[in-house]
Formats: structure tokens, C-alpha cells, sequence
């Protein structure tokens, strides 16, 4: 071979090595970019979605949307959602099951914020995970409440919020009254904390309790369940040494 041709396939040889490298190294730099790129397109579901949440937020807060599952309860949007379910669920018996015996609390219509938030909470089998939780003696059984984990997730999921005074001219706390309890610090226009409820024990009534709760229903029947449980064994806090498991439906 002669030295000219030696010189022409080495040459070769080289452009072809050259050329193959060049492509390889481009093909490895264009890889990262590619799944950057899907990175990028993946999140973007994420963000539309979120504003899709964020719209359907904006109309519930507005009580356009009534579906429960899509938001949760404030005190911006309760007085308009509680107005409307109550339009369109009237009824104003429930049963309050314990152990010791059932508790048939009719409702008032003239407190219908109080009124519908209650049957709201039944129906959403809120008070299916409480218990009636103190029994101050001689005076009120309280329900609504208790220390299992199912509870405070329940609430979480309603939401959390307050109910306005809505006194009902002449009504005072007699025996039998049922009202929502309240907070006693800071809270001037004492609204009602929507989940707990007291049932009015004593004999000679509750009075110096008037103006102070909103009484929203009465018991028509099963005093003397109501009775029992204000006589169980309670611990220094009042609350029941044996709990007193609650399961409420609605009646009609």
C-alpha cells in the first residue's frame, strides 16, 4: 500500500470516529431536556386542578353550590347554606339513642338557623361518634362531644364556624329545654358552638341560663332516659366514668 493511501484511510478512520463521538455526546445532552419537559407537562394538572377546586370554593362560599363533599362550613358561608337546607329538609323530630333508653327532642322553626344545623349534623351521622360527655348533677346532661379520633375528623370535615343568638321571645330554660352551648371567653355576642348541645335537668329549671344560649327544641319524650343518665358515676370533670355512646336519627 502505498504511503498515500496509508494516509487516506486514516483519515477516514478519523473523520468516522470524530463524527460517531459528536452524536453520541448530542444525544446524551438532549435526554435530561427531554424529561424536564415531561416533568413540566405533568404538573400542569396539578395547577388547573387546584384552580378548578378554588372556583368551586368561591361558588359554595356563595351557596350556589350545595354539595356538601365540596366544602366546608365558616361563618361566612353557614347563615346562607343553613337557610337553604333548611327549606329543603323541614323536619324537626329526632331520636337520641343511648343504652339507658331513647330521647325524642322536637325542634323549633323559630330558631331556624339552630334548627337546621342540627338536622344538618344528625344527617351527616355526626353525632353517631359522641357521647353524652357531662353530666353536671341536679342541673344539664351535655352530648355532642367525646375523645375519639372519629369525632374531631368529623368536624374537620363540616367545618368550623359559629351560630348567631336566635332567641325565641318567652322561651326560658325549663326542664326539658334542649340549647347549644356557647363559649364563655370572647365571645360578646354569645353565638353558639354548633356541635355541642345541653338537655335541661332540673326540676325548677335553668333560669339564670336565659339570654345566655339559644334553646332550639324540648324533649317530648323519654325524660326519664335523661334522668338516668344525670345519675350515672361521673369523674371530678363531670364527665361519665362509663361512656354514654350517642346515636340520632331523624324522626320526621
Amino acid at each position: 500500500m502505498s504511503f498515500t493511501r496509508v494516509i487516506l484511510v486514516f483519515s477516514c478512520v478519523g473523520l468516522f470516529m470524530f463524527y460517531s463521538c459528536e452524536d453520541t455526546q448530542s444525544k446524551k445532552n438532549k435526554q435530561p431536556t427531554i424529561k424536564n419537559e415531561k416533568s413540566i407537562s405533568l404538573e400542569k394538572p396539578n395547577y388547573q386542578n387546584d384552580t378548578i377546586k378554588t372556583e368551586i370554593q368561591e361558588k359554595t362560599d356563595s351557596s350556589s353550590v350545595l354539595d356538601q363533599d365540596l366544602f366546608k362550613l365558616t361563618n361566612k358561608n353557614m347563615k346562607d347554606f343553613l337557610l337553604q337546607y333548611g327549606k329543603e329538609n323541614p323536619e324537626t323530630l329526632v331520636r337520641i339513642n343511648t343504652k339507658f333508653g331513647d330521647i325524642h327532642i322536637e325542634l323549633y322553626k323559630q330558631s331556624p338557623l339552630h334548627r337546621a344545623n342540627f338536622i344538618y349534623l344528625v344527617k351527616q351521622k355526626y353525632f353517631d361518634e359522641t357521647f353524652f360527655y357531662r353530666v353536671a348533677k341536679g342541673f344539664v346532661i351535655q352530648g355532642g362531644n367525646s375523645d375519639r379520633n372519629q369525632m374531631a375528623q368529623k368536624r374537620h370535615d363540616i367545618g368550623d364556624y359559629t351560630l348567631p343568638q336566635e332567641p325565641i321571645k318567652g322561651l326560658k330554660h325549663n326542664r326539658g329545654s334542649v340549647a347549644l352551648s356557647k363559649q364563655w371567653v370572647n365571645n360578646p355576642s354569645n353565638r353558639s358552638t354548633p356541635y355541642e348541645f345541653f338537655i335541661v335537668i332540673a326540676k325548677q329549671g335553668a333560669h339564670h341560663l336565659n339570654g345566655e344560649h339559644t334553646i332550639f327544641g324540648k324533649v317530648v319524650k323519654g325524660m326519664n332516659v335523661a334522668d338516668k343518665i344525670s345519675n350515672v358515676p361521673v369523674d371530678g370533670s363531670e364527665w361519665p366514668k362509663e361512656n354514654i355512646f350517642i346515636k340520632a336519627e331523624v324522626i320526621k
